[in-house]
């Protein structure tokens, strides 16, 4: 059974930091595009962060500089580092692996940046 899960979410002031972490499992994730995604209350979905296959990055502007894509093939497993976090940064965050047509979702780790 495929699956994607994610885990390190919270709750964290203003300025801290936090580390997310996605398992995959039910297929090697090697050849997958990974990316995080992630979706305010009243907001789209957005991308945050992808690394390739290859293991090339990109990220939206709004992170760029605070968050840390990463993923470990031979453990199955995609991270995000994130540092310096704002109240803006409050959402739920999605991980999801795709290779050519074949897209697959995790169900999401809330995080909330607060004081």
């Amino acid at each position: 059974q495929v699956q994607l899960v994610e885990s390190g979410g919270g709750l964290v002031q203003p300025g801290g930091s936090l580390r997310l972490s996605c398992a995959a499992s039910g297929f090697a994730i090697s050849n997958y595009a990974m990316r995080w995604y992630r979706q305010a209350p009243g907001k789209e979905r957005e991308e945050v962060a992808l690394i390739t296959n290859a293991g090339d990055r990109n990220y939206a502007d709004s992170v760029k500089g605070r968050f840390t894509i990463s993923r470990d093939n031979a453990k199955n497993m995609v991270y995000l580092q994130m540092n310096s976090l704002k109240p803006e940064d409050t959402a739920v965050y999605y991980c999801n692996a795709a290779y050519y047509v074949t897209r697959y979702w995790g169900q999401g780790t809330q995080v909330t940046v607060s004081s």
